[in-house]
């Protein structure tokens, strides 16, 4: 689905969606005991979130079984993107660099790895702009 006709998850629809995401498809009833279990909210809950996100559009529905099987409709990847655009455009002035620098100021335990990843992704940028 195209992101301009899917609505923007809400924070519990990306908590649901964030399950549907690491897990795959899962009936109500997985999706309630993964999400739900231990924070006491009833299974009438997390049928009617699905039942929400589905007539959003957030979620495909599998109704050939007599236990219904839900999906994720959107992109993880994409929806991350949407998220991080409006968070750069509100928060930042519409600066990706001040986000970066935020980020990193604020996280001094950022692993060799992560600074790898981020070193190579700077030098993609920087060659793909010098080219």
């Amino acid at each position: 689905m195209n992101r301009t006709q899917t609505p923007k998850p809400t924070e519990a629809e990306l908590g649901i969606l964030n399950v549907l995401w690491d897990r795959g498809e899962m009936t109500v009833r997985e999706l309630h005991e993964a999400h739900y279990r231990d924070d006491g909210t009833g299974y009438t809950t997390s049928l009617k979130m699905l039942q929400i996100m589905h007539a959003k559009g957030l979620v495909e529905r599998n109704d050939s079984q007599r236990a219904h099987v839900y999906r994720a409709a959107i992109d993880k990847e994409v929806t991350q993107k949407r998220f991080l655009a409006d968070i750069v455009q509100r928060v930042f002035d519409g600066s990706p660099s001040q986000l970066v620098l935020q980020a990193l100021g604020g996280q001094p335990n950022a692993s060799r790895e992560e600074l790898d990843e981020i070193r190579a992704l700077l030098d993609s940028i920087d060659s793909e702009k010098s080219s």
